[in-house]
């Protein structure tokens, strides 16, 4: 049997908080394994322009000159991680500044320019791996289905796993029958993002995200405005569907604001509200848009370190059926912040195989593709 390939996944989510690196080992059969993780905060400057260019804010050579420092960024931390240690391949994520994958010219742009991390770690670096999809009449997205199969599927139980990141998204594998699981994957709104945004508000600048949920905790939630951001029509749109900040980002956390401001809530009932907002539309997908009701659902992101928002979640998902067990991807090997940057790790392996990475029937996309483009050191 062929050794195992070292690939390493790299991955900067819709959070903007900073990049995650993750080493897999991946063997002949294309099973990964965990090997470990390290990560690194983005610099306040490169953070703020990372901002302002995935909110339209930066000018064309703002977001070129980014593109490239980014990319350097990328290197610098893949290198000073791995020290000496043997690489097959990279998977670059890359930071999304632009998704919108449905209408009627879907795009998507993920930026970090490659050639750095080719360059600085003399291995295949495979980035780019929405645009594929996309060209195949796919919403480019949710592309971590694969690896969820691959890592958390069980023979006679329906599996869901639930990505909180600042988007979340779920990937319902089913196989309570069949020789092969049937899988559902797309998202199901905000994760942490809107949470975040507020705590950075209310902090002003100071904090980036409400640490053991303790805001939250604190508060009140407001029934009323959590019920009317429910309506949001997202929520409701059958899969295959994909969202971001385009549609749950800073113009959205505005018109939360100015429904917060106008019913007198205090900082702690916000943080509350919005952390209820995302729980409730998780459920309110999975009522929808599921099948059936799951018997396990997997919590992996940086949203499954917030205990208040594990908590609730839980109590909500037991409330639509008791028998609903819900666990962080901890207790199975995986850490909460290593499963994103694992599945691109997984990705890139097998578009070196030459093997398609999209699942059509979660993504939309007319045919199964080979995802992502490869830079040569």
């Amino acid at each position: 049997m062929a050794p195992a390939s070292r690939v390493l996944g790299i991955m900067s989510g819709t959070s903007l908080d900073g990049v995650d690196c993750v080493l897999t080992s991946i063997d002949a059969e294309g099973r990964p394994s965990w090997v470990r993780n390290w990560a690194r905060r983005f610099p306040t400057r490169l953070k703020a322009r990372l901002v302002a260019c995935a909110s339209g804010e930066s000018r064309s050579w703002e977001c070129g000159q980014l593109h490239h420092d980014l990319g350097r960024f990328y290197a610098r931390v893949a290198a000073d991680g791995l020290g000496p240690e043997s690489l097959a391949a990279v998977g670059l994520h890359g930071q999304t500044v632009f998704h919108q994958g449905s209408g009627r010219a879907p795009a998507t742009w993920q930026i970090g320019e490659p050639a750095y991390l080719a360059e600085a770690l003399r291995v295949p670096v495979v980035s780019n791996f929405r645009a594929a999809d996309l060209a195949a009449g796919g919403e480019g997205a949710p592309l971590a289905t694969l690896f969820h199969v691959r890592v958390f599927a069980e023979r006679g139980r329906h599996v869901c796993v639930q990505n909180l990141g600042g988007i979340g998204n779920v990937t319902s594998i089913d196989w309570r029958k069949g020789a092969a699981p049937t899988v559902r994957s797309f998202d199901t709104g905000p994760g942490n993002m809107l949470i975040d945004g507020a705590v950075h508000r209310l902090s002003e600048g100071r904090q980036a995200y409400d640490r053991d949920g303790r805001w939250a905790s604190a508060g009140e939630v407001h029934e009323g405005l959590v019920r009317r951001w429910l309506r949001h029509p997202f929520f409701r749109r059958p899969p295959p569907k994909s969202t971001g900040r385009e549609q749950f980002g800073s113009a959205y956390l505005d018109r939360c604001w100015r429904a917060m401001d106008a019913a007198r809530l205090g900082r702690d009932d916000r943080v509350a509200s919005l952390l209820e907002l995302t729980v409730r539309s998780v459920v309110m997908n999975y009522r929808l848009h599921l099948p059936s009701v799951p018997d396990r659902v997997i919590i992996a992101g940086g949203g499954a370190m917030n205990p208040v928002l594990m908590k609730r979640l839980a109590t909500s998902l037991r409330l639509w059926n008791s028998g609903v067990k819900t666990e962080a991807c901890g207790t199975l090997g995986w850490p909460v912040e290593a499963v994103e940057g694992g599945a691109f790790a997984l990705l890139a392996w097998e578009r070196l195989q030459g093997r398609p990475g999209n699942l059509p029937a979660t993504t939309g996309a007319r045919r199964a593709v080979r995802c992502g483009q490869v830079t040569e050191p």
